[in-house]
């Protein structure tokens, strides 16, 4: 065929022939085969996400076009979509519940927590509540944008991107999960699903334009509990039984969600005299702090850093990523990774382990500059000097300069988000009841090296409390007892929403927690 031809593509599976068409791009070329590049950007050249090795050299795949290039394309592993992620299906309820499910007693329901970056889903017998299945894996929708911030964008501009959207998170994410969940169980008993997710996720998979949160006043089209039925979203009709009713959880604000609602009432926080916290380190840090029946909410630009976005070696967590790490008296890094894999990147519970114990070491500075003199240590254009983890040459895995500088950035946005709410309430740290830690993220991470580094500033360890996916553990309690769904609803209108970037000396708190401890 005219324009097309043959390059030889090279993974850790080992060596592949793929037919491409020149005049696009590496990232283009291999979607079309069906191989899809971690584009973090969303393709627009802002990352090293996508980074592939032509002719020895690093590239960015959504950037460089195929041209004329002699020999393999090589994809590291980091650098492929098809890296399995380490997501998590697992929750505390810390709360009681009736048995008063939302779907045909005799049937099966589902749970699903729609992230920014992962989908979990869980089958659940209605009759005896029982987990029966359960599937997790990457948002497709990244491949069209890291963050909320990108789709909404996307949107903004054209409209056609919402059914894109919309399409990549239901038929091309949720449908499959859900066949792999049900496994050989008829899918017509699907009588009742219950979706949790931040507002643009609800907003997307509803097929509903999220652009009016992307400019002030940042107000969303709907934020109540809504009732969809198979028939109004793309292709449920054809896979489950008509009749099955999709609930979408209700949110606070734009950027205070039903999963932050969800993982209120999950965790205990919702019935917690406190004074208590839920933190939800992800893309966006999601804070909210009880005390005496009062709520105060808020979101911060925590940037997808503690994903490994925009890091020189940074991954999700999954097999081959490092998730932990320790630096020995003697200076020696210890490293733990994911599956026992072979070392691809660190995750960002790695990057806390770093940052706690370069600094405890005194091998960086409060500005998280080297102060270690060693070989390991080297000049890196751009990014000031880097210190070699593991690894040679152009595939070694390293921490920079440029990497401490972003991850402060992400650490001080969460640290400000909470001192301010405690500070807006009279609250010291020390008198917080305990502070309930949501998502991968926070149940993988040590809560000693989190507060060391300043992330969780001022607390002690025996408040933290890992309540794993509580948004998935929000969504299973509403699917089985359909008073913490009008508990929910209740919520979201006592949840007081705090702007930090309107709060007296949240400014000056910013750039204080810049520093580490």
């Amino acid at each position: 065929m005219a324009g097309e031809r043959i390059i030889q593509v090279v993974t850790d599976a080992g060596l592949r022939s793929v037919s491409v068409a020149s005049g696009r791009t590496i990232a283009q070329g291999l979607s079309a085969a069906g191989i899809f590049l971690n584009m973090r950007c969303g393709g627009r050249g802002l990352c090293e996400g996508c980074g592939v090795e032509v002719a020895g050299q690093m590239v960015r795949g959504c950037q460089h076009v195929i041209g004329d290039e002699v020999g393999p394309i090589r994809l590291p592993a980091r650098s492929l979509l098809a890296q399995q992620p380490q997501i998590v299906t697992d929750f505390r309820l810390n709360v009681s519940r009736a048995h008063d499910p939302l779907g045909a007693a005799e049937g099966l329901g589902a749970a699903i927590d729609i992230g920014t970056t992962t989908v979990a889903v869980l089958i659940v017998e209605l009759a005896t509540g029982k987990v029966v299945g359960r599937a997790a894996a990457f948002n497709r929708q990244m491949e069209m944008g890291e963050d909320v911030v990108t789709r909404i964008g996307l949107c903004c501009h054209d409209e056609e991107a919402v059914g894109r959207l919309q399409r990549a998170v239901v038929e091309e994410t949720i449908l499959p999960l859900l066949r792999e969940a049900l496994g050989e169980r008829d899918p017509h008993r699907l009588s009742a699903c219950v979706v949790a997710g931040n507002t643009t996720m609800l907003h997307l998979f509803a097929g509903v334009n999220p652009a009016p949160m992307g400019t002030a006043p940042f107000t969303p089209v709907f934020l109540e509990h809504r009732l969809l039925a198979a028939g109004q979203v793309r292709g449920w009709r054809d896979e489950f039984a008509p009749a099955c009713a999709i609930h979408l959880l209700p949110g606070a604000a734009a950027y205070v969600g039903a999963d932050l609602t969800a993982g209120i009432l999950a965790s205990g926080l919702l019935y917690d005299a406190g004074p208590s916290l839920l933190v939800d380190v992800g893309t966006n840090g999601e804070i909210v702090l009880a005390k005496e029946g009062r709520y105060w909410g808020c979101a911060t630009a925590a940037g997808p850093a503690f994903e490994g976005a925009g890091l020189s070696s940074g991954v999700r967590a999954g097999d081959g990523a490092i998730g932990h790490l320790r630096i020995s008296p003697e200076g020696q890094v210890d490293i733990e990774v994911i599956g026992n894999a072979a070392p691809i990147g660190l995750c960002g519970s790695g990057y806390v382990d770093f940052l706690a114990e370069a600094r405890r070491a005194g091998w960086i500075n409060a500005m998280g500059r080297f102060e270690l003199k060693d070989e390991r240590v080297s000049a890196r254009p751009g990014s000031g000097k880097a210190l070699r983890l593991a690894g040679e040459g152009p595939r070694a895995i390293v921490i920079s300069e440029g990497d401490i500088a972003r991850l402060l950035t992400a650490k001080a946005a969460i640290a400000a988000g909470v001192l301010i709410l405690l500070r807006r309430c009279g609250v010291r740290p020390a008198e917080v009841k305990k502070v309930y830690l949501a998502g991968g993220f926070g149940t993988h991470l040590s809560a000693g090296n989190a507060i060391a580094c300043g992330l969780l500033p001022g607390f002690e360890g025996e408040q933290i409390e890992a309540v794993g996916n509580s948004a998935l553990g929000g969504a299973y309690l509403a699917l089985l007892d359909r008073t913490a769904l009008q508990e929910m609803e209740q919520l979201c209108r006592r949840i007081e929403i705090i702007e930090l970037n309107r709060e007296d000396g949240f400014e000056e708190t910013y750039i204080e927690q810049l520093a580490l401890p």
